[in-house]
């Protein structure tokens, strides 16, 4: 509970940020679950539009990810597919990044990995291309149902993957939980804003709370100081033991 209390920011990565303003008073939870199933709804409707997906990249420090993105773009256009889509949708840490867009442009990035310093280059089990604008069909559908829900000032910061910045009021969470539904989640830039204070300022205890711990990974590559004070905290496990 006095870790709770003491709780001066939250961030939560793509879907996660919902949890992050609930959590911080912004949202109710009943509300942003049923946004968060409008959501899911729309991106799949929007991810069965088009043959898409997502590509995990690991890259050498010599990497161009932009010039990679255009190569297969210029490639899906030589198949004769009008305004493709291939861009860099999640930032996660130093020489990471999740590239989202047409199959046959990420096709084309894992045949050619070699030429563009990419050391792994992995298709994510996903069905579409997140954080694109492959996804515009599912702006409106969210749009509607933020206008229609209460939202509130956040009790303390939450900071937004659309621009790694904190949220500023009401009609900002509003706008920008839409934004980022075709917007790249800039975790890296996000983490460096969390983490940023002056030399010999201790680093705050941070707390992934849920499934998994791959938000701990990312916090470990982008800021081993930081990462020192993580803790993981298992949701389930603590339900579980509260049904014991």
């Amino acid at each position: 509970p006095q870790v709770v209390e003491r709780c001066v920011a939250a961030a939560g990565y793509s879907v996660g940020e919902f949890a992050a303003l609930v959590f911080a008073g912004a949202l109710g939870f009943a509300e942003a679950l049923y946004a968060v199933k409008v959501r899911a709804e729309a991106m799949q409707r929007a991810s069965e539009a088009v043959p898409s997906g997502m590509l995990s990249v690991v890259g050498r420090p010599e990497a161009n990810y932009k010039f990679a993105c255009l190569e297969a773009r210029k490639h899906c256009e030589s198949l004769g597919i009008e305004n493709p889509v291939c861009t860099v949708s999640n930032y996660l840490f130093p020489d990471s990044r999740v590239i989202a867009g047409h199959l046959q442009a990420l096709e084309f990035l894992q045949e050619n990995a070699r030429k563009y310093y990419f050391k792994r280059a992995k298709m994510l089990p996903v069905s579409g291309a997140f954080h694109t604008r492959l996804m515009e069909p599912a702006v409106e559908p969210l749009a509607e149902v933020l206008k229609s829900i209460e939202i509130q000032k956040p009790l303390l910061c939450v900071y937004s993957n659309v621009d790694g910045k904190k949220y500023m009021h009401s009609k900002h969470i509003q706008k920008l939980l839409v934004k980022q539904v075709v917007s790249p989640v800039l975790w890296e830039q996000t983490m460096h804003s969390v983490y940023e204070r002056k030399q010999g300022t201790e680093f705050p205890y941070t707390y992934e709370v849920g499934p998994g711990n791959q938000l701990g990974a990312i916090l470990k590559q982008c800021n081993l100081k930081a990462w020192k004070q993580y803790k993981h905290v298992d949701a389930l496990e603590d339900a579980e033991a509260a049904d014991t």
